[in-house]
């Protein structure tokens, strides 16, 4: 079985996070940059990791409605969807995974200002257990 590789896209970094090969675990991984050059950044890491699926997180407002980032998140998905062919991308709900981030984070010892690097792949890894069925890492 392949490994799930997930995105928190956002306009400064993109969150990153992979699972173990039996797909019962999301790590962390450092962040990439977004912008110019981020699709190929992907998909660097899907054949260097042999990635079978690819989870962006799509973010909406909790009414359901798109915002804002939604529009970047559904960008980003298009894009790797032509650029990863035998790769399943898939767009996935991530209402509240930034939260949920935070307070993970908060609750392992690290402030707002320290976690800031890491908040991004932190989301990741949330949205990575919400798409494999629960936290398991």
């Amino acid at each position: 079985m392949g490994r799930v590789l997930s995105l928190d896209p956002g306009t400064v970094r993109c969150g990153v996070a992979l699972s173990d090969s039996a797909r019962t675990m999301a790590f962390p991984r450092p962040a990439l940059a977004a912008g110019e050059g981020l699709v190929a950044r992907v998909a660097a890491l899907v054949a260097d990791e042999a990635v079978e699926t690819v989870v962006v997180g799509r973010p909406v407002a909790l009414s359901g409605r798109a915002t804002a980032s939604t529009s970047l998140a559904d960008e980003l998905f298009r894009d790797l969807r032509t650029a990863l062919a035998g790769v399943e991308v898939v767009a996935f709900d991530e209402r509240l995974t930034t939260v949920e981030a935070g307070r993970r984070l908060a609750g392992a010892g690290r402030r707002a200002r320290e976690a800031r690097e890491a908040i991004d792949s932190a989301a990741a890894v949330v949205v990575l257990e919400a798409y494999l069925g629960g936290p398991r890492g």
